[in-house]
């Protein structure tokens, strides 16, 4: 192992920019291996900070660190292609929710009542917003967070 082409956790931190305690909770979700350790401190791969890369893109697009572990699972990046399709239409629900929430927004900005409560718009605007907290809800009741989830701000 070529020690200098290491990277020590400092580095991976401000290159992938995340905490240092970030990295360190994805090794105990095995999403990321050191290489081993100089010292105390952790060394990793270069190519560290590319599947770091592919974790961000997996939690911007909605996929929990469960999933994303999943998809790392025997060391070999495996991608569900019929996840990947059934995550794209949900983020065409949640884009067609968000513009409808966009325009009632713009709406209200504009709107000529006196008391927005009267503007039949904002109110379907209020009810859009309900039944959008209500799925939400839904969903995350069966993935309730944990203690150490919550302390790093990772979705699971």
């Amino acid at each position: 192992m070529n020690r200098e082409a290491l990277l020590d956790i400092a580095q991976v931190a401000r290159e992938a920019n995340i905490t240092a305690a970030t990295l360190r909770y994805y090794e105990e979700l095995m999403l990321i291996k050191p290489a081993g350790r100089q010292g105390l401190r952790r060394q990793y791969y270069p190519q560290v900070i590319q599947q770091l890369g592919l974790i961000a893109l997996a939690q911007e697009a909605g996929f929990s660190l469960q999933d994303i572990g999943a998809m790392f699972a025997g060391g070999k990046l495996q991608i569900d292609r019929e996840q990947l399709s059934a995550q794209a239409d949900e983020l065409d629900r949640r884009i067609k929710r968000l513009s409808a929430m966009r325009d009632g927004l713009r709406h209200a900005a504009l709107c000529p009542h006196e008391d927005h409560l009267e503007c039949d718009k904002f109110q379907r605007l209020i009810k859009v917003a309900q039944k959008s907290r209500q799925l939400k809800s839904r969903q995350a009741q069966p993935q309730q967070l944990s203690k150490t989830s919550r302390k790093h701000n990772h979705k699971l």
